[in-house]
């Protein structure tokens, strides 16, 4: 018997965050994204730029490296990812179709941290729902908000390079 097919507005969960005790720089998405889910990877979408700016960002060709060795980079270079939404409904990979959400526990995490210095949202809906979480532990932190690596977000890569290259200081 073939199992029936999720419907479209399954909860969708993020992954656990990548970080270790060394982490000085955290980037938060907003949730996963349908080919990040199907494959259990940050970023996995072959048209999201995320691996090639940070790359850039940190002078490494990370989108050529196998996944493990990216997130090992990542750490070795005090850099850690972890989403702002735990879990959401939502059809598709558009941040607009996020329902029901619940936050993950971002001040927990961060005050884990203790190199933490800086926190950079990886787009708009990310950055809007994460300085919520925060609230006033936000002042604690270096702030930036990036332009979203998404392909649905078609600003051109020199333009997200440019305000990228701003996380050169923290990584």
């Amino acid at each position: 018997m073939i199992p029936p097919l999720a419907p479209p507005d399954t909860r969708k969960r993020c992954f656990d965050p990548v970080v270790d005790a060394n982490t000085r720089l955290l980037i938060l998405g907003s949730l996963p994204g349908e080919k990040s889910l199907a494959h259990s990877q940050y970023y996995a979408h072959p048209q999201n730029k995320f691996w090639l700016l940070l790359g850039e960002v940190l002078g490494i060709g990370l989108k050529s490296l196998p996944y493990e060795a990216r997130l090992a980079t990542l750490l070795a270079h005090g850099v850690g990812l972890w989403d702002v939404v735990a879990q959401a409904q939502r059809s598709g990979s558009l941040d607009s179709n996020i329902r029901e959400r619940d936050d993950n526990d971002l001040v927990a995490l961060a005050a884990s941290l203790p190199r933490l210095d800086t926190i950079a949202f990886n787009g708009g809906t990310a950055a809007r729902l994460g300085l919520k979480v925060l609230g006033g532990q936000a002042e604690r932190y270096r702030i930036v908000s990036l332009p979203s690596s998404s392909p649905a977000y078609t600003l051109a890569y020199e333009a997200k390079l440019q305000q990228w290259k701003t996380l050169e200081s923290a990584s």
